[in-house]
């Protein structure tokens, strides 16, 4: 009897060893990169997570141009994380938190870097909330001056491509798109435009400061958030029944008086063109003293110093869809963007009396020389905004794309590519795949002569 005891007794305890779980190997948790290796901006964007949502808070005092700030970014970990980093070159900072707790942090140069108090699974959401104070100062380099701007009665935001850095923390990539929430205080006398649809007015405080809120629901690319502060004439009507907002300086009367009907009138006309207009607003605001064109912050394009013409309008709108939408996955393909933006402009002139855009095709082939140096798909991170390269000669290669395909093939490609990547990011070879598939032809060698090589391209 004792010996069948003793017998159970190990059976059961070598079951019970066979049924124990292996001990959990240890996770190990690794520093996020400093960049995402675009080939123009290797430092833009950061590894290791993903942003959902920025809610971003600031208190503007003209004294100074100063402000007092709160940004907090709500993302997802795709890496075990020991550490990560924002792009932010903006004011001083005066803490840091992750999740609630205080989180150890320093720069360097454009960088942020964040430790948290403890490691952060994969797949796991988090929030880092990045309080700061000072005057934000523009970045500059071989593209211009970009992010905030100031105005003698406030300041406004143009960020392409680097600028976002200046004024609030983020992944600064186009290629991680989030939603924004912009809550902002300034003198009661001024206004504040901001992107998407205004969601709230506090009332004014004691010390005559009001605050205003603006939610841009669909995803954008921090390149392309704006905020714009001081005095303005603001339009409110609607476009196929969602609000056109759009406001200009007073000094700028001769120059934009006219936003305000021709933005309805282009979106209506690009809408037949391209498709459903991706956003839930749209409008446009003329600011600033003239250091930046225009650019097409998402669902509000910014105009320095007023729109130059109605052309201007159609080209920022027109990256509603191309740029904004449908937003490039790294700035090499830029042309995807500025290409097809010029492009409206062509097509608008076509449809409204003006020479066809075979015929402005036609002027601008019988260029020579230097007009063909650069590579229109890769122009070089000095030289992404050449007019030439990649204004013009991108929408040359629309055009003869047009050409190669015929009408019946190039406006539904419009429509389609549009429809399918949107709210999202794509690359050249995503829409020379799209265009062999709708076209049924073989376009690799038309794409390479056009976009990747020097010379003029045979016709």
């Amino acid at each position: 009897m004792v010996r069948k005891l003793a017998a159970l007794a190990a059976g059961l305890v070598a079951i019970a060893s066979s049924a124990a779980p292996a001990a959990a190997e240890p996770i190990t948790f690794v520093p996020g990169s400093a960049g995402v290796g675009d080939p123009y901006y290797p430092l833009q964007g950061n590894g290791g997570y993903d942003v959902g949502h920025y809610d971003l808070r600031l208190r503007f005092d003209p004294d100074g141009h100063r402000v007092d700030a709160t940004a907090t970014i709500t993302a997802t970990t795709v890496q075990n994380l020991s550490r990560f980093n924002l792009d932010f070159s903006g004011p001083a900072i005066k803490s840091v938190t992750v999740n609630g707790a205080r989180a150890g942090y320093r720069r360097d140069g454009q960088e942020l870097v964040i430790t948290p108090a403890k490691g952060l699974k994969a797949g796991g959401a988090f929030t880092v909330t990045v309080s700061y104070s000072g005057a934000p100062e523009a970045v500059s380099d071989a593209t211009g001056r970009q992010g905030w701007l100031k105005t003698d009665d406030g300041a406004f935001v143009a960020s392409q491509p680097d600028g976002a850095r200046s004024w609030f923390p983020s992944n600064d990539t186009p290629a991680d798109k989030a939603t924004f929430s912009f809550r902002v205080s300034a003198p009661e006398d001024l206004t504040v435009i901001a992107n998407g649809e205004r969601t709230g007015a506090d009332g004014v405080d004691g010390d005559g400061y009001r605050t205003t809120r603006w939610d841009m629901r669909q995803p954008m690319a921090p390149y392309l958030a704006t905020v714009a502060i001081g005095h303005f004439v603001v339009s409110q009507g609607t476009v196929d029944g969602m609000p056109n907002v759009t406001a200009y300086d007073p000094s700028l009367a001769d120059e934009s008086a006219h936003l305000h009907d021709f933005t309805a009138k282009a979106v209506a006309w690009e809408t037949g063109l391209f498709g459903p207009y991706p956003f839930s607003s749209v409008g446009g605001i003329a600011d600033g003293n003239g250091s930046v064109t225009a650019l097409e912050t998402q669902g509000r394009p910014v105009y320095s110093g007023g729109p130059t013409d109605n052309l201007e309008i159609v080209h920022e709108l027109a990256h509603q869809w191309f740029g904004d939408s449908v937003g490039v996955r790294n700035w090499r393909d830029i042309w995807l963007n500025e290409g097809f933006a010029t492009y409206a402009e062509w097509l608008y002139r076509e449809q409204h009396g003006g020479p066809s855009a075979q015929e402005i095709f036609d002027r601008h082939y019988r260029k020579d020389g230097a007009f063909w140096n650069l590579k229109t798909g890769d122009p070089g991170q000095a030289h992404m905004f050449d007019e030439n390269a990649v204004y013009i000669r991108g929408a040359m290669t629309v055009h003869a794309l047009r050409m190669k395909i015929g009408d019946g093939v190039f406006f539904p490609l419009l429509k389609t590519w549009a429809q399918e990547n949107r709210h999202g990011t794509a690359t050249t070879a995503d829409f020379v795949t799209l265009a062999e598939k709708l076209s049924g032809k073989n376009l690799g060698s038309f794409f390479q002569s056009w976009l990747y090589q020097t010379g003029k391209p045979r016709v």
